[in-house]
């Protein structure tokens, strides 16, 4: 929409980070099978530019898995609002901690061989 624009027009690279953010939270939280917060965001890029108006897919897959965390890393796709044509808009890592009920970290397991994320 017109209010996540940039001052030059485009979209504005935080709501992308955030759309990745959702997107990533939501693989964490199915794979951990619970809660799962975001704890870091690392090495992003912006390769392509994103029209207000333009549909975005998000794309991610399980990059590390550690005692208490998983980290995401995930991809940008704009695909322009009236055609085909795709581009690469933004990339980057999320890291997110595990937790249980009691909002302390708890283990994660190993994804499952036969889980696909994309």
């Amino acid at each position: 929409m017109p209010a996540d624009t940039n001052p030059y027009g485009g979209v504005f690279g935080g709501w992308l980070m955030s759309q990745m953010a959702l997107a990533a939270g939501s693989l964490a939280s199915r794979t951990g099978r619970g809660k799962a917060v975001v704890v870091s965001a690392s090495d992003f890029a912006f390769p392509g530019a994103m029209a207000v108006g333009d549909e975005l897919s998000v794309y991610c897959e399980i990059a590390a898995t550690g005692t208490t965390s998983l980290t995401i890393a995930a991809e940008a796709i704009a695909r322009e609002r009236n055609g085909e044509s795709q581009v690469k808009v933004a990339q980057g890592r999320f890291k997110f901690v595990l937790l249980d009920e009691n909002d302390r970290p708890r283990a994660a397991a190993a994804p499952s061989k036969s889980f696909h994320p994309r």
